[in-house]
């Protein structure tokens, strides 16, 4: 892979840098890679060469290229931590077969040390595990504190593509950075598009991405937090995560992964705290569904989960950020789907159900927890059995139930 002509640009209203790449190994088409931001942000974005190094190496991995190179300098700490980045992925999916590729910057392009002052942001969606890092945040970290949030990035073309759903999120996470005395920045990227599958986003693209956008804002910023998904009991080897955060820092920019104390049900009881926050909730990821009054669906996984934890909480009849006060059996039934990274949500939420006494939905969530450890188990089984017929029986048995 080569990453070249970076530049900066005009794009309507919007600023843009931009940088050209070419694939060597992979029979794919050269891309443009972009992030813009709005009129009054123009000065804070940067063609930093360290933004697109970071953007691209999962993809490049992903895609057997055995090169990623760029002409231009790169901090020393980046190149570093983006091989350990992606060493950590390969360990984490052993069976993956990705190989690394090797990491040949330049020193084209000598960037000159900023002198403008900088500050701290963070990544905001709306969700529950933003809501409680800003929250938590503005209670822990005094104004003058260097890691008191000002800025909230939220950002179009990772998981909404239309402008026009993408406004109507605007105009509700306004209300929030309003309320909270920060500000909020539109940022715009296609750079999912070097490799959109779901699934690869979630095993190593996630935190990769952010970081990418986090250093081309390093005229404005020096630290940005991303929201942990797991607190510390409860950490998956997976794309976001304190290993790859950690990675990704630099001596212009510390990525910090936040929220790492705090279980999902601890971050909830955290954000109802905030009436604001509660209003404006938004967890749902189907935005075609959005509208100017109503950004959850009521009916997926994400969006019935976070109502049975408001319900849990005694709160759900206090925000109209739902098409619906209650959560029926039949609905959470219907959108539960227990597997590793999402046992620990469930678990937690039996206990406060029982009390307010809903033994039904409680039921629901034992039942399909113990479904889930039964499959899981079963898995185990055939995993041991495979490795133990592969070590000391050369996979005759195998062979022979085929």
């Amino acid at each position: 892979m080569r990453i070249e002509d970076l530049r900066s640009e005009k794009n309507g209203n919007r600023n843009r840098v931009a940088a050209t790449v070419k694939w060597e190994d992979s029979e794919r088409s050269a891309q443009e890679v972009f992030f813009e931001t709005t009129e009054p942000f123009v000065k804070d974005l940067s063609c930093n060469p360290d933004a697109f190094l970071i953007g691209c190496i999962m993809p490049a991995m992903f895609h057997g290229e055995k090169r990623v190179f760029l002409d231009a300098e790169v901090h020393p700490e980046i190149r570093e931590g983006a091989v350990s980045a992606m060493c950590w992925i390969r360990q984490w999916n052993p069976s993956s077969g990705f190989q690394l590729p090797a990491l040949e910057t330049g020193t084209k392009f000598k960037r000159p040390a900023t002198t403008r002052p900088r500050r701290a942001g963070m990544f905001f969606s709306g969700g529950i595990d933003s809501l409680a890092t800003l929250r938590y945040n503005l209670l822990n970290f005094p104004e003058g504190h260097a890691w008191s949030i000002k800025d909230a990035l939220f950002v179009y073309g990772l998981e909404i593509d239309d402008q026009e759903k993408f406004g109507y999120v605007v105009d509700s996470l306004a209300e929030l950075t309003a309320d909270a005395g920060i500000t909020l920045v539109p940022v715009y990227t296609n750079i999912r598009q070097l490799e959109d599958d779901w699934n690869f986003w979630g095993l190593a693209f996630h935190d990769a991405v952010f970081a990418a956008i986090a250093h081309a804002f390093v005229e404005r910023l020096n630290v940005v937090s991303i929201s942990a998904t797991w607190d510390i009991p409860n950490q998956q080897p997976y794309g976001t995560h304190p290993l790859l955060d950690m990675a990704f820092s630099s001596s212009d920019m510390l990525i910090r992964h936040d929220g790492i104390l705090l279980s999902r049900l601890d971050k909830t009881r955290l954000v109802v705290e905030w009436d604001r926050a509660l209003r404006n909730l938004r967890v749902c990821n189907q935005s075609e569904f959005y509208r100017p009054d109503m950004l959850n669906c009521g009916k997926c996984i994400k969006c019935v989960r976070a109502m049975v934890s408001l319900l849990a909480l005694g709160v759900l009849d206090r925000t109209d950020a739902f098409p619906a006060h209650d959560v029926s059996v039949e609905l959470l039934e219907s959108s539960i789907k227990i597997f590793r990274p999402t046992v620990c949500f469930y678990e937690e939420l039996i206990v406060p159900l029982r009390r307010i006494g809903r033994f039904d939905l409680a039921c629901v969530i034992e039942h399909k927890i113990s479904e889930y450890r039964r499959r899981k188990l079963k898995a185990d089984f055939r995993a041991v059995a495979k490795r133990f017929d592969h070590e000391y029986f050369n996979g005759i048995v195998s062979s022979l139930r085929k």
